[in-house]
């Protein structure tokens, strides 16, 4: 008995030093791998990379641009239908256990004694704490060393976090394929929803993807992912957090997906979308516009956007079209699988309607069309093959562009199109306006390009915005970047400076040849009229600036002297430095339709500088406003008691002012009359009061167009991207005002006719619409109401600018006078 006691004592002995020396070891162990442990206390202040939205001035979606496509939800708002799916998945037992589920870590401690040596990879028994500490602190490598490591912050972050804290962390920076990082930007990645819409299905399959993103992909491991959706789905019902009939009917779902665009998200709005980033990422640099999270709320009218893309886009269409037919876009073998052949072709995706289809088979009445497949998500081209019938209705307008044929109408489909041929198509349109089912038209995209963009004259906000036919066919600019002469669209600002300076609308300058010696040898110059070299001798201003006569602009440059223009070119914006060069008041110097559109908006707000912005507010990922466009200050706009009758509140506009709001009126009014009787009479159209200017360029290589109502700007123009003639009888009352009238009508369909604003002090005065003078009781229908500033009137009788005695004085004429007297004075001058 002595000696079972003492061998008891023995073994208790040695099992307290072994216990000991256990406990030393453990404490060893811990000791030495937490000496250099991350630290976790930087969970605290995380800011993950949050993608940067982009929204119009509706809250529409606009954009999102990121380099992980992640937005930040706080967990209070994420579902419970969420936040249990991925307790299913991931960790059932999360809000009772300490940082380590033990049970988790004995059944894989079993797999990988079972599978040792097997070369298979040791199932992990990661609690989501763990994999907060991984994902955050530590590498995915595969050793006892990280999961030590792994283990030992899991329990301090336990201690130091709350249960919450720890799951937002997980779920916002967990990786879930697509590019997608955290539920939010899953859920409108694969089902394009909030994550308060999905279904349970859907809550299911993301909750599956932690594990194995690319393995479960929703299109190429469509079997594997529905399985291993449909676990989760039994977990959750087992676990008592779903209904036997959620259950069974999120099993049958057939896990559809509805992949979401990195694009523009709203049609047309492409190139309005990459200026915006391109001006965030020039403000704050890249690592702000793809990782911080920035909320930008652009100025732009989706409707407005929408329907400048399909004016401009028509128009450049229209005109080419008229140019003729140039051929097929390419050829494709069609034996065989004509389909996935032509889905590798590229086309151009952002010109709906248009789709690209290749030619099977021609006659001499219509031809059989495939249109080119769309993919699947996982990449795999379509099987479906749609069809479609082009007649002759659909190439009448195809002439040949060159060759023995060019210019006559083609009398049968087949001499235009051959098997093949690579062509564009969209449905086409009857007469009536209704869709021929099954038939479509030939279309052709364009050579000829342009720019549009329309802004608010009051603010400077650009609401829609066309750099060019597609952004996806090229990326640059036209309405920013695309540096182009205006013509005679810069004309209203010569005539601003000369109304600000003591001219009048009925003040008289000759129109008549004449000649400019340019000096140092550079030759003679002798600028002409457009219009086939007609003039009209002694002629108004209102009446050369409605006609845009060169010769008279030309002279008033010269009476007014180009510095002063100069200076007016460069306070509105059009350009930084105008050369003391003649030619430049005709429109030879370069600038863009931005500009332009500017300058214009401050004839329509009563001479009030305005910037353009695309963007009316930007706030950082807390909500705090780092930049607002509009600076005016609001006095009275607080109310933190509620209205109590006080005054209404007043905006207090500093902005300066560049232009006499009664020398803008009167450019309005002349512009009006450009309209009403001058070279753009095809905007008399839209109905509804309209002021602007034409432009046409030397050699007809640009034509432009600027305009607007009291409350609307629009300005574009159209020419070739190299610049180049735009053919006979190409002029800016031809070809781009047209486009202007159409947007027009429709963007200013629902407004009511208002008049453009008298400034107080101007006085109208009815005048002689040929002479300027004051009208007579007899004068009739040749009179028209003028504005005239104060200490301003119709003169009597007038002195022509660029007419000179034989002494070299100004000639003043009586409105009686022989005209026959206009003859050459000093200077070379007529």
């Amino acid at each position: 008995m002595r000696l079972l006691f003492r061998f008891m004592g023995f073994l208790f002995a040695a099992g307290t030093i072994l216990f000991l020396v256990g406990v030393a070891a453990a404490a060893g162990l811990i000791w030495h791998y937490s000496k250099d442990l991350p630290d976790y206390s930087q969970l605290q202040d995380y800011e993950p990379p949050v993608m940067t939205r982009v929204h119009a001035a509706d809250g529409a979606l606009l954009g999102e641009y990121s380099k992980e496509r992640r937005l930040y939800l706080p967990i209070q708002a994420v579902p419970k239908l969420v936040i249990n799916a991925f307790l299913a998945a991931e960790d059932k037992n999360f809000y009772e256990h300490g940082g380590i589920d033990y049970s988790g870590m004995a059944r894989a401690a079993i797999l990988y004694a079972q599978n040792f040596g097997s070369n298979r990879r040791p199932q992990g028994a990661s609690t989501i704490t763990q994999q907060v500490a991984k994902n955050f602190l530590l590498t995915n490598e595969v050793s006892f060393t990280r999961k030590i490591k792994e283990a030992l912050l899991a329990m301090r972050i336990e201690r130091a976090y709350s249960k919450d804290k720890i799951l937002e962390l997980y779920l916002n920076e967990i990786y879930l394929g697509l590019g997608a990082y955290g539920v939010a930007a899953a859920s409108l990645v694969y089902f394009d929803k909030s994550v308060n819409e999905l279904t349970v299905a859907e809550a299911a399959y993301l909750a599956a993807l932690p594990k194995a993103p690319a393995a479960l992909h929703p299109i190429r491991n469509r079997d594997r992912a529905i399985e291993r959706r449909n676990y989760v789905v039994d977990r959750l019902l087992e676990n008592g957090w779903i209904k036997q009939a959620d259950a069974d009917k999120a099993r049958k779902d057939p896990m559809a997906v509805t992949n979401r665009t990195n694009a523009a998200h709203i049609f047309a709005g492409e190139y309005f979308a990459e200026e915006v980033r391109r001006d965030v990422f020039e403000r704050y640099g890249e690592k702000k516009l793809y990782e911080g999270g920035l909320s930008v709320r652009t100025t732009l009218d989706p409707k407005l956007q929408v329907i400048a893309r399909k004016t401009m886009s028509a128009g450049l269409v229209t005109f080419d079209e008229a140019q003729g037919w140039r051929g097929a876009t390419s050829k494709l073998d069609i034996s065989g699988d004509w389909g996935v052949k032509l889905a590798d072709v590229k086309s151009l995706s952002d010109i709906s309607p248009w789709r690209m289809a290749v030619v099977l088979e021609t006659s001499d009445q219509s031809a059989r069309i495939g249109f080119q497949p769309g993919r699947e998500l996982g990449g795999a081209v379509l099987k479906d093959r749609q069809i479609g019938i082009i007649t002759l209705d659909g190439v009448r307008w195809a002439r040949p562009a060159a060759g023995p044929q060019r210019g006559r109408t083609p009398t049968s489909v087949s001499q235009v199109l051959s098997p093949g041929d690579i062509i564009y198509a969209d449905p086409l349109i009857a007469k009536d306006g209704s869709l021929v089912e099954g038939q479509f038209r030939l279309r052709q995209l364009p050579e000829v390009s342009g720019a549009m963009v329309a802004m608010d004259p009051w603010t400077g906000r650009v609401l829609a915005m066309v750099g060019g036919f597609s952004f996806d066919q090229s990326q640059f600019n036209r309405a920013t970047q695309a540096y182009r002469q205006p013509g005679s669209s810069f004309k209203p600002l010569v005539y601003s400076a000369a109304m600000d300076n003591g001219y009048t609308p009925s003040t008289v300058v000759v129109d008549a040849p004449i000649e400019i010696d340019q000096g140092q040898g550079a030759g003679v110059w002798r600028p002409e009229n457009y219009s086939t070299g007609k003039y009209y001798g002694p002629t108004t201003l209102r009446n050369a600036l409605q006609r845009s006569l060169n010769t008279v602009t030309v002279r008033l440059a010269q009476d007014v002297g180009m510095p002063l223009i100069g200076e007016y070119a460069k306070r509105f914006g059009v350009y930084d430095e105008l050369p003391n060069y003649l030619s430049y008041a005709l429109g030879a110097g370069e600038t863009t339709v931005m500009r332009m559109v500017t300058a214009y908006s401050m004839f329509a707000n009563g001479g009030r500088r305005v910037k353009s912005t695309l963007i009316d507010r930007i706030q950082d990922r807390y909500g705090h406003t780092i930049f607002k466009h509009d600076a005016r200050e609001c006095r009275g706009c607080e109310a933190p008691e509620g209205w109590k009758n006080q005054a209404e509140p007043q905006l207090v506009d500093r902005r300066e002012q560049v232009l006499d709001a009664m020398t803008a009126y009167q450019i309005t009014s002349m512009m009006e009359g450009v309209v009403q009787a001058g070279t753009a009479t095809v905007m008399r159209d839209v109905g509804k009061p309209i002021a602007g200017k034409t432009g046409t360029t030397n050699d007809e290589k640009d034509t432009w167009f600027i305009g607007f109502s009291p409350d609307l700007v629009v300005g574009l123009y159209v020419g070739y991207d190299k610049p180049r003639n735009l053919g006979r009888g190409a002029s800016g009352g031809h070809t781009a005002a047209p486009i202007a009238r159409d947007f027009m009508k429709l963007a200013l369909a629902d407004k009511p006719a208002v008049p453009f604003r008298v400034p107080a002090g101007i006085k109208l005065i009815r005048v002689d619409a040929k002479s300027g003078m004051r009208a007579g009781p007899g004068d009739g229908g040749r009179t028209i109401l003028e504005a005239f500033k104060p200490g301003t009137a119709p003169p009597d009788n007038y002195s022509v600018i660029g007419v000179a005695d034989a002494e070299g004085r100004s000639l003043t004429v009586s409105p009686d006078a022989d005209r026959s007297i206009l003859r050459p004075g000093t200077g070379g001058l007529y």
